[in-house]
C-alpha cells in the first residue's frame, strides 16, 4: 500500500480532516498583563514565569516599563536594553510620566523587530507575556500602546489579563472603578479579556464573583454601606448608590461575558485556573477576533487593488487622450507578435508602477530606520542610551538657551 502524500487530506467517519502538514502546526498565546499600580503585576509576571519553568515550560517574555529599576524574572525582550529611561527625561525636560511614554513611543518605532523575534519564537514556547508600565493609563491609552497590541494580535493569538488588587476592590465604589476601567479596556482592545483577581491570599475575591453574577447582592452590599454611613462627603449616599445601581445594571451584560479568576501571587494558588482561562481565551480569539481580522485585511487589500485599477485606468485615459502611442514608452514604432497597442501599453505602464511602488517600500524602511519622530537638528539616536551621563558633562545649547545633554 502506498504511503499518502504530504498535506493530503484525510476524511474520517464523514469529516474531513487536517491537512498532515497543518498537524502540529503551533503559535503561542500572547498575554498582555495590565494593571493599576500596585495591583501586583510585576510579582504575578514573576509567579506566573516559576510556574511555566517548573512545568518545564518556560515562557517567552518582554519588558514594556522602562522605569522599573529590578524585575524578580528574566526579560527575553527588554525595554531598558534599548531605551534609557532617566536619559530620555533628562534629553526631552521630561517628568516620570512624560519620559515613560516617550520611552515607549521610541520603542515602538522599532517594533516590527521585536514582532521579528516574537513571531520566530511563537512555535517554540506555549505562552508569551507582556508585562507594561505600572501606570496603567500610558500603555491603555496611548498611541504607542495599541500600535503593540494591534501588532501582536496581528501576529499571535492575544488575550488581555487585567490585575485587580482584590483587597482594595472590597467596597462597592472601588469595585465599580475597576470594573468601568476593565470595560473600556475590553472594548478598546476588543479583544478575549480575562479579570485577574490578586492577592486572594489576604483576601478571598468571591465576594466579587458574587457582586458580578447577583445584582441584588451588590445592592445588599450598597445598603450595607449606606447603613454604616460610608459616602458622606462624596455627594451623598443616595446619590452614589443611585449611580452605582444604574452602572451595574448596565455592565450586567458585560459580566456575563467575562472570565474571572483569583489568583495569589505570593503563593501561587489559582494559577491552573488563570491558564485553563488563557486556553479559552485563545479560542475565542480563533473563533471570533481572527476572522474579523482576517475580514479587515481581505477588505483593505480590496481598496489598495481598487485604487491600483483605478489609477492605472486614468493613466490609461490620460495617454489615450493626450494622443501618445507605444512608441514613447518603448522606444519603437513597430508591435511585436500578436500584442496589441492597448495590451503593451497596460504591460509596460503596470511594469512602471511596479518598480516605483518597490521604489516607495525601499524609502519607507530607510525612514524607519532613522527615526522620523526624533528632533535631529540637536540630536542624532535616542534609541541606544545604556550609559548614564555624569553631571557636568557637555551639553547642546538650545534656541531658548536650554542647555540639554549631548547626545
Amino acid at each position: 500500500m502506498s504511503a499518502s502524500p504530504k498535506g493530503k487530506e484525510k476524511e474520517v467517519d464523514g469529516h474531513q480532516k487536517q491537512p498532515q502538514e497543518e498537524v502540529g502546526k503551533h503559535a503561542a498565546a500572547a498575554v498582555i498583563v495590565i494593571g493599576m499600580a500596585g495591583s501586583g503585576k510585576t510579582t504575578f509576571m514573576q509567579r506566573v514565569n516559576a510556574h511555566l519553568h517548573a512545568q518545564k515550560t518556560p515562557p517567552y517574555i518582554l519588558n514594556l516599563d522602562p522605569a522599573v529599576t529590578h524585575l524578580p524574572f528574566t526579560a527575553n525582550i527588554d525595554i531598558r536594553d534599548t531605551v534609557d529611561y532617566q536619559e530620555v527625561m533628562k534629553q526631552y525636560n521630561l517628568g516620570p510620566n512624560g519620559g515613560i511614554l516617550t520611552a515607549l513611543n521610541l520603542f515602538t518605532t522599532k517594533f516590527d523587530q521585536v514582532l521579528a523575534h516574537v513571531e520566530k519564537r511563537a512555535t517554540t514556547v506555549d505562552h508569551i507575556f507582556i508585562d507594561t508600565p505600572g501606570q496603567i493609563e500610558i500603555f491603555t491609552w496611548s498611541a504607542s500602546g495599541s500600535i503593540i497590541t494591534d501588532a501582536l494580535a496581528s501576529a499571535v493569538p492575544t488575550v488581555v489579563a487585567y490585575i485587580i488588587d482584590t483587597p482594595r476592590t472590597s467596597s462597592p465604589a472601588t469595585f465599580m472603578s475597576n470594573m468601568l476601567y476593565a470595560c473600556s479596556i475590553l472594548y478598546k482592545s476588543r479583544l478575549p479579556f480575562i479579570l485577574v483577581f490578586n492577592k486572594t491570599d489576604v483576601q478571598s475575591h468571591q465576594f466579587a464573583l458574587e457582586w458580578m453574577r447577583d445584582f441584588e447582592a451588590f445592592q445588599a452590599a450598597l445598603i450595607a454601606r449606606r447603613n454604616e454611613g460610608a459616602g458622606e462627603g462624596e455627594g451623598g449616599p443616595g446619590y452614589m448608590d443611585s449611580l452605582m445601581n444604574s452602572m451595574s445594571l448596565v455592565l450586567d451584560e458585560f459580566y456575563k461575558h467575562l472570565r474571572a479568576v483569583g489568583v495569589s501571587a505570593m503563593t501561587g494558588d489559582g494559577m491552573e485556573d488563570f491558564f485553563h482561562a488563557v486556553d479559552e481565551a485563545r479560542k475565542e480569539y480563533e473563533t471570533d477576533y481572527k476572522p474579523e481580522l482576517d475580514k479587515i485585511v481581505a477588505d483593505r487589500k480590496r481598496e489598495t487593488d481598487a485604487k491600483k485599477a483605478d489609477s492605472m485606468a486614468r493613466l490609461m485615459r490620460d495617454m489615450k487622450v493626450s494622443g501618445r502611442t507605444t512608441d514613447v514608452l518603448s522606444g519603437s514604432s513597430g508591435i511585436s507578435g500578436s500584442e496589441s497597442a492597448d495590451d503593451k501599453k497596460k504591460r509596460e505602464l503596470e511594469e512602471f508602477l511596479r518598480v516605483k511602488e518597490e521604489e516607495e517600500a525601499e524609502r519607507d524602511d530607510q525612514d524607519s530606520d532613522e527615526g522620523e519622530i526624533i528632533d535631529r537638528s540637536s540630536r542624532t539616536d535616542y534609541y541606544d542610551l545604556p550609559t548614564k551621563r555624569t553631571r557636568g558633562a557637555s551639553g547642546v545649547a538650545g534656541d531658548d538657551g536650554t542647555v540639554w545633554p549631548a547626545p
